[in-house]
């Protein structure tokens, strides 16, 4: 139950970073998986690509889920607080709005 709760601050860490960062985000409240809109112009696979090149972060794709999931981009809270934070910080560096 530890795990559970450590999860689950990882993803309000990550919820609260993005959405102060102009993103519009959904999930994360009671699972540790948080949806992010793709930012304007992006397609779910392209911004996987920008991520990964600009700032080192991995996450899964939308598209990945089917037709619905384009447009969006899946973030989990399974890592370390410390990697959490530092992943939140550089998607908030690279793309704040």
């Amino acid at each position: 139950m530890e795990h559970i709760g450590y999860y689950l601050e990882n993803a309000r860490l990550i919820r609260e970073g993005l959405t102060a960062a102009g993103f519009e985000c959904s999930g994360g409240v009671n699972a540790p998986y948080i949806w992010m809109k793709c930012p304007e112009g992006y397609t779910s696979w392209q911004f996987f690509d920008e991520l990964l090149r600009r700032v080192a972060v991995v996450g899964t794709p939308g598209a990945g889920f089917g037709e619905q999931g384009e447009g969006y981009f899946r973030l989990t809270a399974s890592g370390s607080r410390e990697n959490t934070k530092e992943a939140i910080e550089r998607i908030r560096s690279a793309f704040s709005r």
